[in-house]
């Protein structure tokens, strides 16, 4: 028998709507479940929780096998757009928030959202460029540290 799950801890590192969302899926199921739950945004994923960038994260098209298109399709202008209207239509249909409204109700949870500081300082942003649900911006260390004793998973 193994032992049940207390702790998750997630990384979120993509800026695209495929890369942020299964991070919010587990999250938010692990805070269903009663598991505590910390989200660490870095590199691209701070787009997710960017004021001027969270309504507007896009479907990656190029270069993204699981759309089953050629990658030369992916680059042609207005596919991405085409491509995250038609996905956001159909979670709207499966009642499935969006990036803004999904981080609100897991922050709502108790769940800990936190910046990469490393990637905070590389992209020039301060936490007022953050939505108010971020916690803090932390170090690699300091993630590791509210990491400890549970599992991490790396979206």
């Amino acid at each position: 028998m193994t032992d049940a799950i207390t702790k998750v801890s997630i990384i979120i590192s993509k800026g695209s709507l495929d890369g942020v969302y299964p991070g919010l899926i587990m999250a938010n199921g692990a805070r269903a479940e009663g598991i505590e739950a910390n989200l660490f945004f870095t590199f691209f994923g701070l787009d997710a929780i960017h004021k001027a960038r969270h309504e507007h994260i896009k479907m990656a098209t190029v270069g993204n096998p699981g759309l089953h298109m050629p990658t030369m399709l992916g680059g042609i202008p207005g596919i991405s757009t085409a491509l995250t209207h038609f996905m956001n239509h159909k979670m709207e249909k499966l009642d499935i928030p969006s990036i803004p409204e999904f981080i609100e109700m897991i922050a709502d949870t108790g769940a800990g959202l936190f910046a990469c500081k490393a990637s905070v300082d590389l992209f020039g942003l301060e936490k007022n460029d953050l939505i108010p649900q971020v916690q803090d911006i932390i170090t690699v260390g300091e993630f590791y540290e509210k990491a400890a004793g549970g599992q991490i998973i790396f979206t």
